[in-house]
């Protein structure tokens, strides 16, 4: 029921709702619980955003779009493409490992949490793969990388390490720092982004 256009209503109810899910859960939140937080009637919830799916739904679009422009955002800085990708890397997983929501819901209710970060993450996940293919095409326009026609399958490996690193952060190699993050995406990540072996 909405959009990213949504209006400052709409934002209201988003924003309550992402509050309650942080706060207590998913599960936990009530219709109720978010148009108490917005200020507003739960009719209001309903009418404007719609049943509690729905802004769930609603939320994690929303979220998922803001990780997006920041990706976009962070893979405009540097003036290689290697620099460029580096940055983007780093500037992504420290968004995703200091997610509150995320972590809240894979700490408070991992049975519900971690199918929609898994099995029922496709759209989220095909949304990042679009954005990562559109990254590559914007470094062919600015004259940073060669034109291929695999973007689509390199695009969906980052992705997927990336959506690996978020669920399982540590397991044997240290990322904690900025550092190691920038060494391990130039080592690993760069190569499978430009393409080169």
């Amino acid at each position: 029921m909405t959009s990213s256009n949504s209006d400052p209503a709409t934002e209201r109810i988003l924003d309550a709702a992402l509050q309650s899910f942080e706060e207590i859960g998913i599960r936990r939140t009530t219709i109720e619980d978010i148009a108490r937080r917005a200020g507003i009637e739960r009719v209001t919830v309903y009418r404007r955003v719609g049943s509690k799916d729905e802004v769930v739904v609603a939320v994690i679009g929303r979220e998922s779009a803001r990780l997006i422009l920041e990706l976009v955002e962070a893979s405009k800085v540097g003036n290689t493409f290697d620099e460029r990708i580096v940055h983007a890397f780093t500037v992504v997983m420290r968004h995703l490992w200091g997610h509150a929501l995320a972590n809240r819901l894979i700490a408070l209710e991992p049975e519900s949490a971690l199918p929609r970060l898994t099995t029922g993450g496709t759209d989220v996940l095909a949304s990042a793969v679009y954005a990562t293919v559109a990254l590559l095409e914007q470094s062919v326009a600015d004259g940073l990388l060669t034109a291929a026609d695999d973007f689509p399958a390199r695009a969906e490996v980052l992705v997927r390490i990336i959506h690996s690193l978020m669920m399982t952060p540590r397991v044997h190699l240290d990322l904690s720092a900025d550092e190691q993050l920038k060494a391990f995406a130039l080592r690993y990540i760069v190569p499978i982004a430009s393409g080169r072996s």
